[in-house]
């Protein structure tokens, strides 16, 4: 999975916008971060979880998912290998991220189908 999958897949989802922070990429809904490409060069995406969440995907796929180094990762901060990632679970992970910043209002909206690439 490629960083421009990870994109796509992420602004699917309803009043989410990119932005920039710190000169990488960051995926917001009302303002409030859900996810990155922070750890791009690296490989990883980044989602901002609970440390709840974040326990359960490592243990479901530690292959896959990792805490973010540092106090972020303790915070639930967590990496996503995208190279090893299936596109149903990156869709899952980044609906998890995303509801946990987004409006109740726009709990129940589905995403908008992807875009057809050119």
């Amino acid at each position: 999975m490629a960083e421009a999958a990870f994109r796509q897949m992420a602004l699917q989802f309803p009043e989410t916008a990119e932005g920039s922070h710190f000169g990488n990429a960051d995926f917001r809904v009302a303002g409030k971060i859900f996810a990155t490409l922070s750890m791009e060069k690296e490989g990883f995406g980044v989602l901002l979880l609970t440390p709840e969440q974040q326990a359960g995907m490592i243990a479901d796929a530690p292959e896959v998912f990792s805490p973010v180094p540092g106090g972020w990762g303790r915070k639930g901060a967590t990496c996503i290998r995208l190279s090893k990632v299936p596109r149903d679970v990156l869709e899952s992970a980044l609906r998890t991220a995303w509801l946990g910043k987004a409006p109740k209002r726009l709990a129940g909206k589905p995403p908008k189908p992807p875009t057809k690439r050119q």
